[in-house]
């Protein structure tokens, strides 16, 4: 790049704190910023997928960490006013949902913890959207089965597990738990995940 010739920047929204879209988005713009001198890729948190997926579409954001199902949903114009303003640039990474428990905890499947309270993630992350899918897939409804919370940022949930407000956090295998303090604190240990039924 010359001497005196200005970056392009480009703002790039990823999601809550504690989740996964910060852990991957920081690094990724890093990379891209020390691969193009002539770039300046800003992160930025924001609410989620459901969020960027209409900033993008508004010109609100140059680039959006956005899951699969909140994409398919908006330039499909399910649930939601059609997207004409989305690209695909790349992929990131897949998202397996799991549940995490108390490793003393008595529940050994998704079954056992109908009616008991639930930390879903993020309230507009597109994780909610394809733990709704996974649960319809299961004959469960996340909201009636279960006493579900949505949370202001991923990284709110694992503390709810371990003090009690919570008998699970659903997270995906990049999302809170994977990526947050959560994994370097003392708690990890006291944790397991569960099986489907």
């Amino acid at each position: 790049m010359a001497q005196g010739q200005q970056k392009t920047r480009v703002v790039l929204g990823t999601a809550t704190p504690g989740g996964g879209f910060p852990a991957y988005g920081w690094p990724y713009a890093e990379i891209l910023n020390a691969t193009d001198p002539t770039l300046a890729i800003e992160p930025i948190n924001t609410k989620g997928s459901n969020e960027n997926v209409v900033s993008l579409d508004e010109g609100k954001l140059d680039l959006g960490l956005v899951t699969g199902e909140v994409t398919y949903e908006a330039i499909s114009g399910l649930g939601r006013p059609k997207a004409n303003n989305l690209r695909i640039i790349n992929a990131t990474y897949s998202q397996a949902g799991m549940f995490m428990v108390k490793a003393d905890s008595p529940h050994k499947s998704i079954s056992d913890l109908k009616g008991k309270a639930i930390a879903w993630g993020a309230a507009s992350s597109g994780f909610i959207v394809l733990a709704r899918y996974v649960m319809d897939g299961l004959g469960l409804d996340m909201k009636k089965d279960f006493e579900a919370h949505l949370l202001e940022k991923a990284g709110d949930g694992p503390p709810m597990v371990l003090d009690g407000r919570a008998a699970a956090r659903v997270f995906s295998s990049v999302d809170s738990c994977a990526w947050s303090s959560f994994l370097h604190s003392a708690a990890w240990p006291l944790c397991k995940a569960l099986a489907s039924r």
